[in-house]
């Protein structure tokens, strides 16, 4: 077949009217301050990082790069853990390389549910074969050192997995002494920090944390797509372990090791302007400094307490357990949650959440995180509840 007869032939397949695609114009993304539970809006700088031209991602630039990018997700994670990466995923793949890299087939793994996330910790704990236990406190409560031992002495599982940052809650779980515990009863820790990296006061090395996630867009303000992951020694130990392979190729540490280790071995693909852009965010943040970021978010997420608390606005979470980038609100009496937070998005082009699970329907979850946590956000939300609340009385 020569080949302007395959030409002809190909073409035959094609469309015979494309004038219908005419109607797709170039992309306009309407203007939005994003203060819900994220993403966050991406600082200016990152989205400068992110627009770079790609490079191979086996680049001798690049792979200096990735380097960086490791000693900066350390930094703010205050760990020295040499298997430290991003995986290339948003959180929800971090979190589900930390159950496929420490979960066998059988061995129990206890999860503290206090919120949506700690049920998602215990569903991908049960689709990796473990045998899951829980302990269950209600959504807007913290678990006590004794609640803890207690489960680890009855249970005696290989791995206690938590969330830190609960963002379906808003409640900072305290952590001074649980790692203490799992190691006294022989147990990995595994902590979920998506809410938290950045915003909120984060010493794994510290805390005895074995196991820990977080994203790229909620505190780091980096648009999503990266999900930070950290592993320590103890852990290392328990992987290199196993009985059998990692039942998840892509997330398998074992096999990103040789990528993000010391011999750059090719894995995959790695999304190359994401790791731009949160090499850039990280670099921000150290900019900044660790203690004035979790000051500077505290600061803010007072401001906001305060604020509504003079507006008559009850809060979901005490006051000694709350989040400093996720505040969860109670939906006044007689308001409808729904019809404001659609009203905010369509007049302001402010977006807040509203509830999950047990908390449907019953608060909002206004998030100050990163790039979006400044007293004038904090401002600009106090006087639109102020002014324009009253009126969705139902």
């Amino acid at each position: 077949m020569n080949l302007t007869r395959a030409l002809a032939t190909t073409q035959s397949f094609l469309p015979v009217d494309e004038s219908h695609l005419n109607k797709f114009a170039s992309i306009a993304v309407p203007e939005r301050l994003l203060l819900g539970p994220g993403p966050s809006n991406s600082h200016p700088d990152v989205l400068k990082a992110l627009a770079l031209p790609p490079i191979g991602h086996l680049d001798p630039f690049y792979v200096d790069l990735m380097g960086e990018v490791q000693e900066l997700l350390r930094y703010a994670w205050q760990t020295d853990n040499r298997l430290t990466l991003p995986m290339s995923g948003t959180g929800s793949a971090a979190m589900e390389a930390t159950i496929a890299n420490s979960v066998e087939p059988g061995e129990k793994v206890l999860v503290a549910i206090n919120g949506y996330f700690g049920n998602r910790l215990a569903d991908m704990a049960d689709r990796y074969r473990a045998d899951v236990q829980t302990i269950n406190k209600a959504w807007g409560e913290a678990f006590s050192l004794d609640e803890i031992e207690a489960a680890l002495i009855k249970h005696r599982p290989a791995i206690f997995a938590m969330v830190h940052a609960e963002t379906s809650t808003g409640v900072c779980h305290p952590m001074e002494g649980i790692g203490d515990i799992c190691k006294k009863y022989d147990c990995l820790l595994l902590l979920d920090t998506v809410t938290s990296l950045g915003g909120v006061p984060l010493f794994l090395d510290k805390w005895g944390v074995d196991l820990a996630y977080s994203c790229s867009q909620k505190g780091l303000s980096c648009p999503p797509g990266l999900g930070p992951f950290t592993i320590s020694p103890r852990a290392e130990e328990k992987l290199n372990s196993r009985q059998g392979k990692v039942p998840n190729w892509y997330l398998d540490v074992s096999l990103l090791n040789k990528y993000w280790g010391s011999d750059r071995v090719y894995h995959h693909t790695a999304p190359v302007n994401m790791n731009f852009g949160i090499r850039e965010a990280l670099r921000l943040l150290s900019e900044e400094g660790l203690a004035n970021s979790w000051k500077r978010h505290r600061n803010n997420a007072e401001a906001l307490w305060s604020g509504l608390d003079k507006l008559g606005i009850e809060l979901h979470v005490k006051k000694d357990l709350r989040l400093s980038t996720l505040t969860t609100v109670k939906i006044p009496e007689g308001i409808d949650g729904k019809a404001f937070t659609l009203y905010l998005l369509d007049k302001y082009g402010i977006e807040i959440g509203g509830g999950l699970g047990d908390l449907a329907g019953k608060v909002w979850r206004i998030g100050l995180m990163g790039y979006n946590s400044t007293s004038e956000n904090v401002k600009k939300v106090l006087n639109i509840f102020e002014s324009d609340l009253p009126r969705f009385s139902k």
